[in-house]
């Protein structure tokens, strides 16, 4: 417990400073780029005093200069700050609402571009998949969990619609991204923060040009098909869809 608490003072430490520095800079640069970059080292930051390191497959698979919609699984808190260290491309969070009416780092979020998105409010939802989408059409990628919440049990589950709804209307590319190792790092519903290895798979992307709102759901399986077929996911984690 020691070690949660050390840890959990560093999160709230660096929150505050790097949510302080990117709502200040947010006055003076024109993109959200560089605030980005800023959350990045807040990621790191927290992996590295938890004790966490990631290894990363198939950056390859990915052009830095074309838009994509980026779906990974969602198994901890601790996937936040792994795909902010580690998916080394720019990239705006669709993210549920209640994160940012936190102090400073929801208002931090918002300077940096992301999204909320109010899963129990449909309309609301909507005007939020819009804007995912003009920022889309910009050429920013998008970073959504397609499961919506976390995992409790380590099983995939059920796929939130709105996603495949954005990816169809805008036509780019899915890339599935399989996260491995952060359940044990610290499990939804539990405090510990213990340290471990994590692995994060970068798929190929999933051409979605084919498709259309009438046949997401043909979409949603491909996406599902991916992840839970990833032999690092069965290996590790040796969870069922």
């Amino acid at each position: 417990m020691i070690r949660t608490l050390y840890v959990t003072i560093w999160v709230g430490f660096v929150t505050l400073v790097v949510g302080v520095l990117v709502i200040g800079l947010s006055f003076f640069v024109r993109s959200a780029n560089p605030l980005h970059k800023i959350a990045r080292f807040w990621g790191k930051s927290i992996l590295m005093v938890s004790r966490i390191k990631v290894s990363v497959k198939g950056l390859s698979n990915i052009d830095h200069a074309v838009p994509y919609i980026y779906m990974p699984n969602h198994q901890s808190n601790f996937d936040i700050p792994v795909l902010l260290g580690h998916l080394t491309v720019q990239f705006r969070w669709l993210a549920k609402v209640e994160l940012f009416k936190i102090p400073i780092f929801g208002r931090a979020m918002r300077k940096a571009g992301y999204i909320g998105i109010d899963r129990y409010n449909r309309e609301s939802a909507f005007k939020s998949l819009k804007v995912a989408a003009n920022k889309i059409k910009s050429g920013v990628s998008v970073l959504l969990f397609p499961e919506g919440t976390r995992s409790r049990d380590g099983k995939i589950r059920p796929f939130k619609k709105g996603g495949f709804v954005l990816a169809v209307d805008s036509g780019v590319p899915i890339v599935p991204v399989v996260i491995t190792g952060t359940r044990s790092i610290m499990t939804k519903g539990k405090f510990r923060i213990n340290p471990g290895h994590v692995s994060m798979v970068i798929h190929k992307p999933i051409d979605t040009s084919a498709y259309t709102r009438e046949t997401k759901e043909a979409l949603m399986e491909s996406v599902r098909r991916v992840i839970c077929d990833s032999s690092e996911t069965s290996k590790m984690d040796e969870r069922a869809c």
